[in-house]
């Protein structure tokens, strides 16, 4: 083993480079370095409240051991658990400049786990695969000074791993029973600390109660949280931005305006250069909304170019005469959906929202009017997935379509609103308008998407905050030519045990696709269902 001397730590003097061990989307805030924040503060005026919040949640999800650690520039020593090996099979290789040491008893539990067809059986195999490839062509002699994490072609893995090659002098508090596996990785955390006095040693665990124990042991512990997205789900982007009252004042000089036909509609576009543009996205929705009396502005960032930015008008889907499928934006955000529903320019469009902020019903009215009326697509494809709020009550007869119907009940609903609007042809009109709509709506179930290929569709992803990152990878992946994508969801409702708000796959698109020319979110605010709905939402 090597000694707390062999390791390198941060010259007096110099600045260290900030650290980003465990939390890879979430800036930090580092004490050493306060002309890089300040400069941060220039480039982008408008987060200023974002500044401060990620050193809060440094402080809850670091222990105090890494702080001081990152303070000093002296690399760290994780002890990883199976559960993170487990979780993210490249969890290995995401600990920059820091070494990680795998206990015998994590590879015995990875043996374990290695059968059958899970996702944890598969990437306890592939954990396995990766750690063969590292140990392969190492001499037995070498493996105690540990093998380099950058060996596989991993850059930004500087560290080496290290194996438990000797069986350590297990001290664990009494009462706590030895032959327990988690209570086996706390004791080798507690010997390594004894054999590493000058060095920081930190278990990572994705177990709560294996760090509430660490931490009783007085030993530090830490979440795995680099597949988190983000630490904070306020600082989500919402696709919208508020202008300030002065906007025009200074953004006013200079500035250009003409007017283009789009898709049978007008829309006004103005070129200007200001202060706030660096902090604007392509796509992204601003408005202002003036307190004398004046009529508001909404608009569109459509191009972005060092301080100059094209900013255009929207179409106002609140007015009758521009409604789609007899359905009318009810508010701002809704309007600012619709823009993007509608516009055969944006490929993908993801709507954030609580209950009965009208997700559903504008995603299928858009779908309906663009398959039926303007014939851009085939027909609409509506799939989600499956995972009951309850109990499960256990298999479902018949086809695919007739399993997937009692998880579609939220579409029955809508179309039937969307139904009750069609008055003219009376009863038989209506039931032949439903029959029409049914024929041009296929419900898929999430299982059988692999391989697949929609060219012109209208594809809907429901309840998309119960997908993982590598499903809706899967999903996304599989639009063909002329398909457009819409993801609906709501963070607050995950029913997956196993997914969070930072993790969840649709904070991960929304997060990875704005500012994309192709791509638009909307993060709907005010709910429609409702008076009673609206006040549920609040109180309970």
């Amino acid at each position: 083993m090597l000694s707390p001397s062999d390791y390198p730590k941060a010259e007096k003097g110099k600045a260290v480079k900030p650290v980003m061990t465990l939390v890879e989307s979430a800036p930090q805030e580092i004490e050493s370095a306060p002309k890089a924040r300040a400069r941060t503060a220039e480039k982008a005026p408008a987060a200023k409240e974002r500044v401060s919040k990620p050193k809060e949640i440094e402080s809850l999800i670091k222990s105090k051991a890494s702080r001081v650690a990152d303070k000093l520039g002296v690399t760290k020593l994780f002890v990883l658990d199976t559960n993170v090996l487990m979780h993210d099979p490249t969890s290995l290789f995401r600990f920059e400049e820091h070494d990680v040491y795998l206990p015998m008893m994590t590879l015995e539990e990875l043996d374990d786990h290695k059968k059958g067809m899970s996702e944890v059986a598969r990437n306890a195999r592939q954990v396995s695969r990766s750690l063969d490839a590292l140990v392969a062509g190492v001499e037995e002699n070498e493996i105690e000074d540990g093998i380099a994490l950058s060996k596989l072609g991993n850059k930004d893995a500087k560290g080496r791993l290290f194996f438990q090659t000797r069986l350590q002098d297990v001290v664990l508090p009494e009462g706590l029973p030895v032959g327990k596996a988690d209570n086996q990785i706390l004791g080798v955390v507690r010997a390594l600390e004894q054999q590493h006095p000058g060095r920081p040693v930190v278990l990572v665990s994705k177990d709560i109660n294996m760090r509430i124990k660490a931490r009783a042991m007085g030993l530090p512990a830490e979440e795995y949280f680099n597949d988190h997205v983000l630490e904070d789900t306020d600082l989500l982007y919402s696709g919208i931005m508020q202008l300030p009252d002065d906007f025009w004042n200074k953004h006013g000089k200079g500035m250009e305006s003409w007017q283009e036909n789009k898709h049978g509609t007008g829309y006004t576009f103005y070129r200007l250069t200001g202060p706030l543009v660096p902090s604007f996205l392509v796509n992204q929705f601003v408005f202002l909304e003036p307190r004398n009396g004046e009529a508001p502005f909404y608009g569109q960032v459509k191009q972005i170019n060092g301080r100059t930015a094209v900013i255009q008008t929207l179409r106002d889907y609140a007015h009758g005469k521009n409604s789609v499928w007899g359905v009318t934006a009810r508010n701002r955000e809704q309007n600012f959906a619709l823009n993007l529903l509608m516009n055969p320019e944006c490929d993908f469009v993801t709507l954030l929202g609580q209950a009965g902020t009208g997700k559903t019903l504008l995603a299928l009215a858009a779908g309906l009017a663009q398959v039926l009326e303007t014939k851009l697509y085939n027909e609409i494809i509506v799939t989600r997935v499956t995972v009951p709020v309850g109990e499960d009550i256990g298999f479902l007869p018949g086809t695919e379509e007739e399993k997937m119907s009692p998880w579609m009940g939220a579409f029955d609903d809508n179309l039937e609103v969307l139904n009750k609007s069609d008055g003219d042809g009376g009863e038989w009109g209506r039931a032949a308008t439903q029959d029409l709509i049914r024929s041009r709506i296929k419900i898929k179930s999430l299982n059988f998407m692999r391989g697949r290929t929609f060219v012109n569709k209208f594809l809907i992803i429901d309840e998309a905050q119960n997908l993982t990152p590598k499903q809706i990878k899967t999903l996304v992946t599989r639009a063909g030519p002329g398909t457009k994508i819409i993801c609906l969801g709501n963070i607050a409702q995950i029913d997956t045990p196993y997914l969070t708000e930072g993790s969840s796959g649709l904070t991960y698109v929304v997060d990875r696709f704005k500012g994309w020319t192709h791509s638009g979110h909307v993060t709907l605010a005010r709910g429609e269902r409702s008076r009673l709905a609206d006040h549920a939402s609040d109180v309970l």
